[in-house]
């Protein structure tokens, strides 16, 4: 699958689905935006935003209270977000690009989290790093293909965010599926 395939799946299993899942990202930045609780409150919200759209990659049904689904695993969630974050900050201390490649290297750990609610939140990192190992480059440009949506979004006064945030994760989800190597196509694509 290359870029173009991804970011259409991605449309295809968003259809529908943009306005409910624009509430999660306005509820997720919300709860994130409170000063001083987004240390807490952003890996339990992120782990179940990742699950979230694993189900809509599936095909699954969902409703939106899973995207709280994180808080059941608060421990793993929170150890997960607060490594990540450390790691990247000071991977950035050295320069930008090391911190990116650092964030890059882990965007997998939630998805993986989501996938398997018995591993840990160090070897979810490392599963991740090992599975980014000679992909980064293509995540890379698959996350840089969205900068025109990112313009655009700009103008929007941020409310083209919570649209552009739906689409990144999904082709964030498909590309996880694909590393994966669960490439399995929905039936409704038929």
């Amino acid at each position: 699958m290359d870029n173009f395939q991804i970011r259409s799946e991605a449309r295809r299993l968003l259809s529908g689905k943009w306005w409910m899942l624009a509430l999660v990202w306005l509820l997720y930045w919300l709860l994130n935006s409170v000063s001083g609780v987004n240390l807490i409150v952003g890996g339990p919200l992120t782990l179940g935003v990742s699950a979230l759209f694993l189900k809509i990659n599936r095909g699954q049904d969902f409703q939106l209270e899973e995207m709280f689904s994180g808080f059941n695993d608060f421990g793993r969630a929170l150890t997960a977000y607060l490594l990540i974050l450390i790691y990247v900050l000071l991977w950035s201390l050295l320069l930008i690009v090391p911190g990116i490649i650092a964030a890059i290297s882990y965007s997998m750990t939630y998805f993986i989290m989501a996938d398997d609610p018995h591993i840990s939140a160090t070897d979810a990192m490392r599963r991740s790093r090992e599975m980014m190992m000679g992909h980064k480059t293509e995540y890379f440009w698959l996350m840089l293909s969205f900068i025109g949506w990112f313009i655009i979004s700009c103008f929007t006064c941020g409310l083209g965010f919570f649209f552009l945030s739906s689409y990144t994760t999904m082709a964030s989800a498909i590309f996880y599926r694909k590393l994966k190597g669960d490439n399995t196509i929905i039936a409704d694509t038929l």
